[in-house]
């Protein structure tokens, strides 16, 4: 399990989802937090992937059989989509999907019909807010860094989305609980798959023109970042990660 997963997990935890549940995971992608909350409703509980990318959608399926897991349901659709269940729900759970959004604010509201009266609606967002020792540079950690911010501002997502996790939360019928911010931190000894993470998005970062795959030489990246670390006896707040919930009222 990753550092994002683990911070998932513990949001997960401490807005009370649990065993037979049943949880809509909006903006599902590729299933990913669908699959982690499964485990944790059991066979009496499930789980309503829902994504507007039908590839995405295939994919988390697909997931799903490798697993073993049979209590998912995925459909197409978004914040609004309408299926049966939709009204008795226990609880609405999202990751990095807010912060694409043009209002925040009114794709929660649109999820609190979704969930009975004492139903939860929790989020996972990340946030691009610089963080940094200024005493010590990390040069190639700044340009990495840039490269996803630069990506995001130009596919137009918010990048101050943790930030606005609480105003977006506040919204008719919901009483937010809690808000908390961890940060994955990088050492001069520890690892991260950022080598990973620019490889799956390097056709994005090619399309815009913001970097080239020799500049990026991605086959040898987290060793050099590792290596900037270690020499300069470093520690990198790579990104904050925000958490929040909110109960119906």
């Amino acid at each position: 399990m990753n550092h994002v997963d683990e911070m998932t997990e513990r949001m997960l935890d401490d807005a009370g989802i649990g065993p037979g549940m049943r949880v809509l995971d909006i903006g599902c992608g590729p299933g990913a937090v669908s699959l982690m909350i499964a485990r944790r409703v059991g066979g009496t509980g499930h789980v309503f992937g829902v994504d507007q990318n039908p590839q995405m959608l295939e994919l988390a399926r697909r997931a799903a059989r490798d697993a073993g897991l049979s209590n998912l349901t995925f459909i197409e659709g978004g914040f609004d989509v309408a299926f049966t269940e939709r009204g008795t729900l226990d609880a609405v759970v999202g990751r990095r999907v807010l912060m694409y959004q043009p209002d925040a604010s009114l794709a929660v509201a649109q999820l609190v019909d979704a969930i009975r009266p004492g139903g939860v609606i929790a989020f996972h967002e990340h946030d691009m807010v610089a963080i940094s020792d200024s005493s010590t540079a990390l040069p190639l950690h700044d340009r990495v860094r840039s490269w996803l911010r630069e990506m995001l501002r130009l596919e137009g997502a918010n990048l101050h989305m943790g930030f606005g996790l609480h105003s977006a939360l506040s919204v008719g019928g919901l009483a937010v609980q809690r808000v908390r911010a961890e940060a994955n931190v990088l050492t001069p000894t520890s690892t991260y798959p950022v080598g990973a993470i620019i490889r799956s998005v390097l056709p994005r970062l090619q399309h815009l023109g913001i970097t080239t795959e020799a500049e990026v030489d991605v086959a040898t990246l987290d060793a050099r970042l590792a290596a900037e670390r270690r020499e300069r006896n470093a520690t990198c707040l790579w990104e904050m990660v925000f958490c929040a919930w909110a109960r119906k009222q």
